[in-house]
């Protein structure tokens, strides 16, 4: 277990990996190939950035075997990501669902908070 007082909520999953929300630290584990690692939460947005910004059209363009692999060291963690083609796509699924439904969870908020102000 990661952090036996944690209350983790699970955001986002698919059969590749997932992302967690722990109250308790307010912060987010993203849960892929195997690893399971932590990040605060802006750090957790910069990470899905740099992932984004990952020329995939490049990496399978080019012959060369230094693009056949992307390495990435997260900001403030311990985990280094060597990813192929086919884990960055798996990885980018991941991290674009979870951020939908972090802003789909701010927007239900928003709009639950405006109505019961409207309801006073």
């Amino acid at each position: 277990m990661i952090c036996p007082f944690a209350n983790f909520e699970e955001i986002f999953q698919t059969e590749d990996g997932a992302v967690y929300q722990c109250s308790r630290r307010n912060c987010y584990w993203l849960d892929f190939q195997g690893s399971t690692t932590a990040f605060k939460v802006r750090d957790f947005f910069a990470f899905k950035k740099r992932v984004d910004a990952i020329d995939l059209e490049m990496m399978l363009s080019n012959s060369a075997r230094t693009f056949d692999f992307e390495i990435i060291m997260p900001f403030r963690t311990d985990s280094i990501f060597v990813l192929s083609v086919q884990d960055i796509i798996k990885l980018k699924a991941v991290l674009s669902g979870a951020k939908f439904m972090i802003e789909l969870n701010s927007e239900i908020k928003a709009c639950l908070q405006a109505k019961a102000l409207l309801a006073i």
